[in-house]
């Protein structure tokens, strides 16, 4: 038997929960077992577990993984047969789980059928863990029992896993000290307080999983598009107390509504930020905002001569000229500061690559030399000094470091990302472009690449993704 909890440091009263379900969303699974353990501050424990039927199939990968088969649930319980005595062994209790917000998720959507409100204190074991123990990498609960030490008779089964929360924390407070592990406990805790105008369940709302969030204000103008690996922590973050900058503290008090879009990991929540901050120009993004044509840099041959540098808008070149550009930026005039400095640093000629207007270069007595020449920070492209091709190479050798990566696949792709609860998103990309998200492959027909433009911030999310994609599926749609 585990030691009691002691007052000393822990001086709450817990119900440590862990629930089987058909699945990983709470908006479509539903609970097929509960368990129960409730922990009282002087370490008196009490145990409740049931069936519940789904009313639904069970799918064959959950009966396998649980061992809870659709005719063990048959003469189960509802829900809604069970609510009561769930709600009152709940009642007042800290709410402990393994990926807590999983279950109380979990716990308040089949309530809410039901048209029952429920709300409470809620301790992640995982995230005690990792604040006990930053240094070890593996928090789920199969390492966290073996770390310490700890048993399970019933694996996976709901009031199995519970009894290994209950225990966990009596081990914890042995271990670590009951003091040390209070004070975790207690930040954990720790809610921050949102602004008066919103309302007070939507931190309950709120998902623990990657997606883009949205804040409205008045007349439900958007103010505000964010993305982060953790909604839930990120929102709360925007209103925590002696963190907000004086721009921060305005959007604090503008703020009316929330609403939020869940992914399956970041790459989705990079991608539609991106999307959404240009589409709907929120009024407090400033990075990611600037729309419109990209312009980029292209070499054009000239018989003779060198090579003239020209800036163009990405759109308007095809899929062979699009293979040899370098840099992007917002409009003409920020490609040509761009080609100056260039030729400034590489000692280039501005006449040659037509910057500076006069001759063509080669030295024609129509043209002359370039300004740079006469001062000795050009080579002499200008008046026949240097050859041409050589100035090519000086150039290209420039330029190398903007130059665009080619798309490296012969056509569209799927690269699909999968959370924890097992939904998966499949992102379609093609030419740098971000078609869209869908969830069948066959839908990836129906998005149109010639309606979204390049994007300069779609475009470096995918190239450092797709530099080190860490294991993704990635599907070729046009081989």
């Amino acid at each position: 038997m585990s030691t009691p909890l002691s007052p000393a440091g822990l001086d709450r009263d817990f119900a440590c929960v862990d629930l089987e379900t058909t699945g990983g969303n709470a908006s479509w699974h539903r609970i097929i077992e509960i368990g129960v353990v409730e922990v009282d501050r002087d370490g008196t424990r009490r145990e409740w577990s049931t069936l519940v039927n789904p009313g639904t199939r069970i799918p064959p990968l959950i009966e396998a993984f649980t061992g809870i088969s659709n005719e063990m649930v048959v003469d189960a319980p509802a829900f809604e047969d069970v609510r009561r005595e769930l709600l009152e062994r709940l009642a007042g209790r800290v709410f402990v789980a393994h990926n807590a917000r999983f279950d109380y998720g979990f716990i308040r959507a089949e309530l809410g059928r039901l048209d029952l409100s429920y709300s409470a204190r809620v301790l992640c074991t995982v995230k005690l863990s990792r604040r006990l123990f930053p240094a070890e990498r593996h928090h789920n609960l199969d390492s966290v029992m073996a770390r310490h030490g700890l048993d399970c008779s019933a694996r996976h089964r709901a009031l199995g896993d519970a009894r290994v929360l209950a225990d966990l924390l009596a081990k914890l407070a042995d271990e670590v000290g009951r003091v040390r592990v209070g004070e975790a406990v207690d930040a954990l805790l720790q809610e921050t307080p949102l602004p008066a105008q919103l309302p007070p369940g939507l931190a309950d709302e709120l998902p623990e999983l990657a997606g883009v969030y949205r804040f409205h204000g008045e007349g439900d103008a958007l103010l505000y598009v964010g993305k982060s690996k953790n909604i839930r922590k990120r929102v709360l973050e925007h209103f925590a107390a002696g963190q907000r900058s004086a721009a921060g503290q305005r959007l604090a008090t503008q703020v009316r509504r929330v609403d939020w879009t869940e992914t399956a990991g970041e790459l989705g929540a990079l991608l539609i930020e991106a999307r959404a901050v240009k589409s709907d120009q929120p009024l407090h993004n400033r990075r990611l905002r600037a729309g419109g044509a990209v312009w980029t840099l292209r070499l054009a041959p000239v018989a003779g001569a060198p090579s003239r540098l020209e800036a163009t808008e990405l759109d308007t070149l095809d899929e062979v000229a699009r293979a040899d550009v370098y840099g992007l930026y917002r409009d003409r005039r920020a490609a040509t500061r761009a080609v100056e400095e260039i030729v400034r640093a590489h000692q280039l000629c501005a006449r040659a690559l037509g910057v500076e207007r006069g001759g063509g270069g080669g030295g024609d007595a129509e043209g002359g030399s370039c300004f740079a020449f006469q001062v000795g920070r050009c080579r002499g492209a200008c008046v026949g000094r240097e050859a041409p091709a050589l100035h090519d190479v000086r150039t290209r050798l420039a330029l190398a470091p903007l130059r665009l990566r080619p798309w490296p696949y012969p056509g569209r792709i799927l690269v699909a990302e999968r959370d924890w609860r097992g939904q998966e998103d499949l992102h379609v990309l093609d030419g740098w472009r971000y078609l869209g998200t869908v969830r069948e492959a066959a839908d990836a027909a129906g998005l149109d690449r010639d309606a979204v433009p390049f994007d300069p911030d779609v475009y470096r999310i995918l190239k450092k993704y797709l530099s080190a994609p860490d294991g993704a599926r990635i599907v070729e749609l046009d081989p």
